[in-house]
This record gives C-alpha cells, structure tokens and sequence, in this order.
C-alpha cells in the first residue's frame, strides 16, 4: 500500500501488455445489459489466453468430474435390480470396486480442476493489477487531482479481487455444473422420458426467476464497491491528517464520520445478500412444485409395474444430484454480477486516457534555453485562468525567480514545464523546440525538479537520492550530491548512514532533512534545467545559508528557474518575475525593483517587517 499511495504522488512512464483492447467499455452505451454482460465477460476472458493450457487441463478435468456426475445415479439401477432384486453374484461382487473407482477418478479429477482454475484465476489478478498500475502511473497530473487515493487504492485492494469470483468459481459453476445438468437430464430422458420433461419444465421459469434479481446484484455490487472506495478514503485521510485530528478535537467527527461510511457498506452488502440469498428459495419452492408431479406420476406408472424399482431410485437420485448443480447454477449469478461489476471498475481504469504522447522528437546538447510564448491555462472547472497570455524568454545558464502571492499562478507555471498538465493556449519552447513536439522520456530527462511537498519513498536513504534513472550512480556520485545539499551532516549521524531507512515519507526525518534529500536526489540527475519551487521553505537558517551557497556552485552551466516564497533567497537572481493573478506584473532585478516601490517592494516590505517581529 506504501509503494502504491507514493506513486499515485509521483509516477513514472512504464510499458505492459494490453490484451483485447480493441475493445473498450464505456458505462452503458454498448447496447442491452446481456451484451454489455458478454462483452464484458468476453474481455475478462481475454486475459486468460497467456494461460491457455492450464486453463484447458482444468476443463478437461471439469469435464471428467461432470461426466461421473450420471454415472452414479447409473450404477444404482444394476445396483438394486441386479443385486438386490435379482440377486446376480457378478454384480455383487463388482459393484463396490466399481463405486471406489468412480470416486477415486471424481477427487483426482476435484484437485486438478480446482488447483488449476484457481492458479488461472490468482495469475489473471495479479495481471490486473500490474496493467493498472502501469497504466496509472502513466495518467496526467490531472486525473489524481479528479480522483480520490482512497478510491483508486480500493479497486486495486477489493474490485480486483471480486472479478476472482467471476473469472474461477462462475466459471467452475457454469462448465461442471451445466455438464453435470445435461448428463443427469440424459440418463433421466432414457429411464423415462415423461418423467424427464416435466423437470423440463422448470427451465424457463428459473430464467425469469434469475434475470429478475441479476439486474439488482448488479446495482447493488457497484454501490457496494463505491462505499469500499469511500472506507478507504476516509482511513487514508484519518492516517495523513492523525496529527490535526488530535489537536482539534476531531476525533468523535472523525468516528461519526466513519460510522456513517461503514454502515452505508454494510446497507449495501445486506441489499446485495438479500437479492442473492433470494435466489434460492425461489428456485427450490418452484422446484418441490415439479417433484410433487413427478412422484404422482412415478408412483402411478410403479403401481402398473411399467417402472422397476431401480429406475424409479435411480431416477430419483439423479433428480437429488441435480438439485446441488441447479442451485449452484442460480446462485453463479451473485458471483457473476460482482465479478462484472468489478470488471467495469477495472477496465475504467484501463481505458482511460494515458498522458499525451504526441512528440517524437529528443533534445541533443542540451543548453537549457526556455521561452513561453502566449502561455495561458486554466484549471478543469476553475472560473479564472491560472495564467494568461505569460511570454517569457530565460537563456542558458540564466537563474530567474518567480515571485508573488499564493495563487498567482507560479507553480502552475513551473508545472507545465515537465508537461505535467498540458497547455491550454500558446507554447513552451526547450532549447528552440516546442515540448509538445519533444518525447516525454526526452523532455523530463532533461529537468530536475524539487517541490515544496517533498515525495520521499519507504526506503534507504541511498536509494532515494539515486532513484529513477540514476538509480546506478555510483556511491561517489551519491556522496557528493548529498553533499553539495548540505546532507551529509544528518546522514552521517543516522544508525546506519545511507543504508537508513527513511520511513514512509521521511517520517524518520525532520522537514529540512527530507528537503535535502530532494535537492540532492535533483543534484544528482545532473539536468540542465533545475526547477526549484519553494525548495528551501523548510530548512532553518543556518541550514538554507548552506544551501544557497551550495546552489551557487549547481546553477553554474544550468538554467535555474526558482519558485521563492523568501524573497531573501532570490535577490542575487539574474530576473525576477513578479506575477499577480495568472498575469506578469513586474520583471527586473532586486534592486531595481525595490525603487519601482509596486508589487515586488510590498512584498519585500512584508516579508522584511515579519522577519523583524521573529527577531523581536
């Protein structure tokens, strides 16, 4: 769960397999539910094929045991005529090996078909939940702020996991147990076949019965799904927000909170078990209907002695066998319907749009040029622009701060950089190229990023310096990166030095340490593009002293494009750009903007009386 949760915060492009899909589900739009049903059913069975052959040898095996199915209500019938009635000593004598038999071939052929229909189905799962995961890590930024952690981490940890039902016990139920119908029905129809229709009977009935309550299971399983998402969602913000939950007060909002969401699930299950348990008994008061006839029928043709007494108990324990596979066969259609509905839920996700892919083109000796031209973007159902209409020119080497007030557009700016939101009007140029005509690999290869929210994974501290593509650098390069970040102090004090695990999140750190680490893990990739955006909010001041000196040294021979909140850490900067809501208000250098006495002064001024009532 750590690895999934830290990924759905920073992912990385990866390739997989897609079988079957040219088919892709869109809700409801494929036409009548029993052909979305199929088609979707159709697809989930796509996934079994790499596994064809294990797949065949447990239907073969389904096959066998469905067969010996009739062959016991056969047996009876030489049974009690043979030995019972006409006393014959070869029937006698063969009858109890022929019984051991049949049973030894029923467990052998259980085991295979078991074991190997579910190590089908355990293979499928875990390739679903690697397609996901490599599809998710390939979305756009866009997609994890439409949807909620809790809800995707659920359809990776429970919907999965119900298509296990769908994909091995339905298809069990469906191939055994329909065989195993047909071969009762057969030997039935050659006892006595008036006796074997009027079971026949039966059939369009049970249909209605089942397609009534299938379209309530479906209903109900997707409410089931979503409120698990919601359980998850609300576990997952109670575990990251466990600090102001407690200095708050909120624990018994947070209880309410969580009561509501678990009974909301336990409404739904208790909706879904109540269509489902309702299946059989529909179906077994329909069915002692249909035996009622059949003994009045059976025992008026015994008292005209047209029926012996070992096809009237042999027809009758076919009728008892067939009973377990009919009921069996009513009650596939709960695992069906969860499996389906998880299948939507699944294959969702697999449908939706990755990033754009759309350059082609790489970036060779990098020089770090930047310009926006006309740039303007505006948030999905956000009423403002985040920008508009931003042109900006930063040439190699050049180190330009951007400045202003929370919302006026700096990070955004910073993000459509790496292409982690595409642009809604005008272009972004990468040493004279266009980013969207550039290859993605290629575009983010070629910039080191640091965020004001630092990701670091549950791991060494080794590995989160060197991670991603230069996770093979050697112990050298990692010392050196760690130590122009002014890391090495802390690693060097910590139990077991780089090999340190640093906890989920960096929880073993303090926030300056983790913002260390950043940088260093930035420093490390060597880019020629370095996007800094509030990378020294967390250190204290002796430690941001060391820190600016060592970023001195890095921007040498780098563009360096810095999202300040302290403007103290910009005023040796080349330029400052200061914008106001999405707009460039200001640009020049520190000095030369403080006599302008505007924007970026006022700023300066705030920033310079806070600092003076701390020192006080």
């Amino acid at each position: 769960m750590d690895l999934l949760s830290q990924c759905i915060a920073q992912f990385h492009s990866h390739g997989h397999y897609k079988p079957y899909n040219t088919l892709i589900y869109k809700g409801n739009s494929l036409g009548s539910s029993m052909n979305t049903d199929i088609i979707l059913y159709r697809r989930l069975l796509s996934h079994v094929v790499p596994y064809w052959r294990v797949f065949l040898l447990s239907i073969i095996s389904m096959i066998v045991l469905a067969a010996t199915d009739p062959l016991i209500p056969a047996l009876m019938q030489p049974l009690l005529n043979g030995a019972f009635i006409e006393k014959d000593p070869q029937t006698i004598a063969t009858m109890p090996f022929l019984f051991v038999g049949l049973f030894v071939i029923r467990g052998l052929a259980s085991y295979v078909s078991g074991l190997s229909l579910n190590w089908v189905a355990n293979k499928v799962i875990m390739d679903l939940r690697q397609l996901m995961f490599d599809r998710l890590i390939d979305y756009p930024t866009s997609f994890f702020d439409a949807n909620r952690s809790g809800s995707l981490m659920s359809r990776f940890t429970y919907d999965v996991t119900q298509i296990k039902d769908a994909s091995a016990n339905a298809i069990s139920t469906l191939v055994r147990d329909s065989l195993s119908v047909i071969g009762l029905l057969a030997w039935m129809f050659y006892i006595d076949w008036s006796l074997a229709l009027i079971c026949m009977i039966g059939g369009p009935f049970i249909g209605i019965i089942i397609s009534i309550i299938r379209r309530r299971l479906r209903k109900m399983s997707r409410k089931v799904q979503d409120t698990m998402g919601d359980i998850h969602h609300v576990l997952a913000e109670c575990f990251d927000a466990q600090k102001v939950i407690k200095l708050y007060g909120g624990q018994e909002v947070e209880k309410q909170r969580f009561f509501k969401t678990i009974n909301a699930h336990r409404r739904f299950s208790m909706k879904f078990l109540s269509a489902s348990v309702a299946t059989g008994p529909a179906i077994q008061i329909f069915t002692a209907f249909l035996l009622a006839i059949i003994i009045y029928v059976a025992t008026q043709q015994a008292s005209s002695n047209s029926l012996l007494v070992g096809d009237f108990v042999s027809f009758f324990a076919a009728i008892a066998m067939i009973l377990g596979p009919l009921k069996r066969l009513a009650g596939v259609n709960e695992h069906i319907q969860k499996g389906l509905a998880a299948s939507e839920s699944v294959f969702n996700i697999l449908d939706t749009d990755i990033e754009s892919q759309s350059g082609d083109r790489n970036l060779t000796e990098v020089k770090g040029k930047l310009e926006f031209k006309n740039v303007s973007y505006r948030y999905t159902e956000a009423e403002t622009q985040a920008l508009d209409s931003i042109s900006l020119k930063i040439r190699p080497g050049e180190t330009v701060a951007l400045v202003g007030e929370s919302g006026s557009g700096k990070t955004t700016l910073a993000n459509l950089i790496p292409r982690f939101y595409e642009l809604g009007a005008g272009a972004i140029f990468y040493d004279d190229i266009d980013i969207s005509e550039l290859s993605l690999l290629s575009l983010r290869k070629n910039i080191a990023y640091v965020s004001q929210d630092v990701v670091l994974f549950n791991d060494s501290v080794r590995n989160n310096i060197a991670y991603g593509d230069v996770n093979d650098a050697s112990d050298e390069a990692i010392w050196a990166a760690a130590e122009e970040a002014c890391a090495t102090e802390f690693i060097n004090e910590l139990p077991e030095k780089m090999d340190t695990l640093v906890g989920e999140d960096g929880t073993r750190l303090s926030g300056g340490q983790r913002q260390r680490l950043a940088i260093a893990r930035a420093l490390l990739k060597d880019a020629k593009l370095l996007i800094l955006d509030e990378a020294t909010s967390s250190l204290d001041t002796r430690s941001e002293r060391h820190i600016q000196s060592a970023l001195e040294n890095v921007k040498k021979g780098r563009t360096s494009l810095i999202i300040a909140h302290r403007l103290s850490t910009i005023e040796n900067a080349d330029h400052i750009i200061v914008l106001d809501k999405g707009h460039i208000v200001e640009e020049g250098k520190h000095d030369d903007l403080l006599k302008l006495q505007n924007h970026y002064a006022r700023l300066h001024q705030v920033q310079f009386r806070e600092k003076e009532v701390n020192s006080s």
